[in-house]
């Protein structure tokens, strides 16, 4: 059994017990994640579609904390001006393990 979600303007194809990193959130580790708009769901091979969003679907997560990702740098360099800039970036993320998938 898996679901297609949409959270934070991307889609993902989750299963039970898989860990996510779904965008930044405030909530502590042991938390209950609700996820409601589920796109798409697949039970032993019959695929059920919504419009846009299948009608008392849910899924539940369990947040497992905060995660930082990779580092990002950030250069900018104007040729012969003597003028250069190394700045660097790392986004926060909410690690996530889903646990039902209910409809």
């Amino acid at each position: 059994m898996y679901a297609i979600i949409s959270d934070g303007g991307r889609q993902y194809r989750v299963e039970e017990g898989q860990e996510l990193d779904l965008d930044y959130r405030e909530l502590s580790s042991g938390e209950t994640l609700e996820l409601d708009r589920v796109l798409a769901y697949s039970n032993d091979g019959a695929l059920t579609v919504g419009k846009p969003v299948v009608e008392g679907a849910k899924v539940s997560a369990e947040v497992l904390g905060i995660q930082m990702g990779e580092k990002l740098v950030v250069q900018k360099f104007r040729r012969r001006k003597n003028s250069r800039r190394k700045t660097g970036h790392r986004q926060m993320y909410t690690r996530v393990r889903i646990g039902k998938i209910s409809v």
